[in-house]
């Protein structure tokens, strides 16, 4: 396992050396949970390969997708959680096959003292974090749903670098917290307008 996707510790050797010495490994396949709601977080994951969704379930057990980790990545979440010894307020899946560096929580407030870079590192994440956050309330409270599906879409094309999801529309019902009827008929009519080319269990964006 590499960390060449830490693009943001290329010139700091020495942080790569440390992750390595602290941290410990484990793949996931898609779908996989590596975080649970209400779970103590133990260590801190970084992504080194693959992709992360992070949700947020409601008590109706309706769920919405907060954001994405890619690779190089960490969960500010998690960091924060972990750091003040409280449980997780969202659940990690893998979207794909993923591998994670995972560093304990003791370890990353040593890094803190040792490296003023990786705090840097956690404020840059709490601040993409924040603004991603930003978009979704804007988007659930200002934008028409079918704009949100549309928007999803994109994002999940871009993820994935491939114009062809293979989603199911009750997958894109729970990830939008919504019910799959609706999902269905905006799909659609999306494909009536030449936005998206529906297929069995794949969606292809035009």
């Amino acid at each position: 396992m590499e960390l060449d996707n830490l693009e943001e510790f290329k010139n700091i050797p020495e942080i790569k050396e440390k992750l390595f010495e602290y941290g410990f490994v484990k793949t996931f396949s898609e779908g996989d949970i590596i975080l649970g709601e209400n779970a103590y977080i133990k260590a801190i994951p970084i992504v080194t390969k693959g992709s992360i969704r992070v949700m947020r379930t409601d008590e109706d057990g309706r769920e919405l997708l907060l954001y994405y980790i890619k690779a190089g990545e960490s969960c500010i979440m998690s960091f924060l959680g972990g750091i003040h010894q409280d449980t997780s307020k969202v659940k990690a899946i893998a979207e794909e096959e993923t591998e994670i560096l995972f560093i304990p929580i003791d370890k990353v407030s040593l890094l803190i003292k040792e490296y003023p870079e990786w705090l840097d590192y956690i404020f840059r994440l709490y601040h993409k974090r924040f603004e991603e956050l930003l978009e979704v309330v804007n988007e659930v409270a200002f934008k028409k749903i079918d704009e949100r599906l549309l928007n999803f879409i994109k994002k999940k094309s871009e993820l994935t670098n491939n114009k062809i999801l293979h989603l199911t529309h009750e997958q894109l019902a729970n990830e939008l917290g919504t019910a799959r009827v609706v999902v269905s008929r905006l799909l659609k009519q999306m494909e009536m307008e030449g936005l998206v080319k529906l297929g069995r269990n794949n969606i292809t964006l035009m």
